[in-house]
């Protein structure tokens, strides 16, 4: 065992229970919550829940952007254009985990930005309101 490994058990254990903060496991409503942005707690209410839940939106309409996109152009060299798919696919699972912890605080208001920027992406990136006709993207759709 190395020296000091035990060190992060010991002093979460020698903390005081009132200064141990618990993530709540059901759903509620409020700025209450885990900070997204670290450092950020003890801000005004604009810089810490409403900057949150933008973030949260942006990052889902960032997955439906790459869900729904064509980047790579036809002839490109198959090696190039596996590895910008591959790429594109990391990227958007990282986006898509972003969003997942985001949910998972169990806030309904980041619950609802991350289904307002999921179905808005979706508008604007994968509906027929803004595109004549259905471009394949590179990258093969979400799956729950």
């Amino acid at each position: 065992m190395i020296n000091g490994s035990w060190d992060p058990l010991l002093k979460l254990l020698s903390t005081s229970p009132s200064k141990i903060r618990i993530m709540k496991m059901t759903l509620f409503w409020g700025k209450d919550t885990q900070d997204i942005f670290p450092g950020w707690s003890g801000r005004s209410f604009f810089c810490s829940y409403l900057l949150g839940l933008i973030w949260v939106f942006l990052l889902s309409l960032m997955v439906e952007r790459l869900s729904h996109t064509r980047f790579i152009k036809p002839g490109t060299n198959h090696v190039v254009a596996g590895l910008l798919q591959t790429l594109m696919y990391a990227i958007r699972v990282a986006l898509a985990y972003l969003v997942m912890l985001a949910v998972m605080s169990c806030n309904v208001g980041l619950i609802l930005a991350s289904v307002a920027g999921y179905g808005v992406g979706f508008l604007v990136y994968g509906s027929r309101v803004f595109s004549k006709y259905e471009e394949p993207s590179d990258i093969p759709p979400l799956n729950c």
